[in-house]
């Protein structure tokens, strides 16, 4: 058997059982980001359609809403003063 006390990422002074130490982080940018986007739990499709489906409906009823304001006010405006 090999000893790899002395060597880089050999596991000298770890107990039975311990987590092995972690890679060293990433430098450069471009490393930075490959690392991050390794890391990122992607939504399943299923997920990602009923989300998007949400955000819609909420956009439209918004939408909806202030359109509504919108008119209410310009008949009050109108009403005042004409």
């Amino acid at each position: 058997m090999i000893d790899t006390a002395g060597l880089p990422g050999g596991d000298a002074g770890l107990p039975a059982g311990a987590p092995a130490p972690r890679p060293p982080e990433p430098t450069g940018l471009l490393d930075s980001t490959l690392a991050e986007l390794r890391r990122v739990v992607w939504p399943s499709r299923q997920q990602l359609i009923s989300e998007s489906v949400a955000v819609l409906l909420m956009v439209t009823l918004s939408a909806a809403a202030i359109a509504s304001l919108d008119r209410f006010f310009h008949w009050l405006a109108k009403l005042l003063f004409h």
